[in-house]
This record gives C-alpha cells, structure tokens and sequence, in this order.
C-alpha cells in the first residue's frame, strides 16, 4: 500500500511517520501490505480517508464516504469520521442523512442549485420535536372536545381509538390533553410526541422549493 506522500507537500524526512500515523488512525495497519485493489470496500474506503489526511490538513472534504458500505462498514466509517472532526474541519457530503445527524455538527440541504437550509443539528433537532401527539384510548375521544382545548390546532384519526393531534409549539397543550381525556373518562392508555425525521424535513423543504 503506498501513498503519494510528496504530492501532499510532505516533507521527505517525515514521509515514513506520515503514514505510518493515517495507518493507525484509520485502522489500515494490518492491512498495509496488501495492494488496494485487493481490499474490500470497506477498507478501499480507509484508504481514500488516509490519503486526504496525510498532509494533517485543516479541512478535510468527504463526498459520499459510505456509499456501497454494508452496515457494519457504514457505522466504522461513521465513527472514524467523528474522531477526525475532533481534529479537522470535515466537509461531509451526503444523501445518507441519518450520518449527518449522527456524524456533524452543523447541516446545509442544497436543491436545484439553491440553499434552502442552512442550521446547527441542535437547532434542527428541536425542529423534528413537532408539535403532534399520538394519543390511544380505550373509549372512542370525542374530536370536538379535544378541538376546543387552546393550542390545539388539529386532529387527524387513525382508528376509532387512536388520533394525532397537532398543536402549538409556543403553547404545549399535552397537560390540558390529558386531564380532559381522563375527566371524560375515555381511559388515556397512550400518549406520546411524533417526532419527524431529518428524511420528512427535507423531504417538505424541497418540495415547496419546487413550487
């Protein structure tokens, strides 16, 4: 396995160490004397992640690192490019959104040419805690009851017994929910918040972007 270390502006002297350390850093040491073509992909993937560390840049740009990757793969790959970001700057572009969730810091959704969301992931996971409740009673809730409750803004139902309710994020009416569906003796046995998924944010941002 060789790098074209002198292509990174790697001094001669420090060629030896250089590789030595992406070897360690990305888990190719044992591997180090096959040729790269004999690796699998998994591994073919290590070695593109020690070329472009090299030099010890300060930023580092990764363009679909995991793709043909099986899982076991995917998850190695994730966790070796969160201990670079410890380091570098990492750049890492994606269709896979669950790694930007679990591996950055910071998100961008680019459509048709065009920026149409530019946020920290702390930030955008408070925008997937939305405002919907999935609420399951043993007794059919009257829907014009829960309507009237302030911060209700609309029920959708399921079934008979199961409903989601959409309500204000600035006016969380989930108590009021509760203790009506208890007074009203409809026996609440499931309340829980639907979260979106980063899939269902991009998903809506996109489409009305193609409006």
């Amino acid at each position: 396995m060789h790098y074209c270390a002198q292509l990174h502006g790697v001094a001669k002297n420090s060629i030896a160490g250089a590789i030595n350390n992406v070897q360690e850093r990305c888990g190719l040491t044992g591997v180090s004397h096959r040729l790269i073509a004999n690796l699998s992909k998994g591994y073919q993937q290590r070695v593109g992640i020690a070329q472009a560390i090299l030099h010890n840049p300060d930023v580092i740009i990764l363009d679909e690192p995991t793709v043909g990757l099986d899982p076991l793969q995917i998850r190695e790959i994730g966790a070796l490019i969160r201990e670079l970001g410890q380091d570098h700057g990492v750049i890492l572009s994606t269709h896979r959104l669950s790694e930007v969730q679990e591996s950055c810091t910071h998100v961008q959704i680019i459509n048709q040419g065009q920026l149409i969301l530019k946020e920290s992931i702390e930030d955008l996971n408070l925008r997937m805690n939305t405002g919907s409740l999935q609420i399951t009673t043993r007794l059919p809730p009257d829907t014009a009851v829960l309507l009237a409750i302030p911060g209700v803004s609309a029920i959708e139902t399921l079934t008979g017994n199961q409903i989601i309710i959409r309500h204000s994020m600035t006016d969380d009416p989930t108590r009021r929910i509760a203790e009506t569906i208890i007074a009203a003796g409809w026996e609440l046995q499931e309340l829980a918040p639907v979260k979106k998924s980063m899939e269902d944010i991009f998903i809506a941002l996109t489409r009305s972007n193609d409006l």
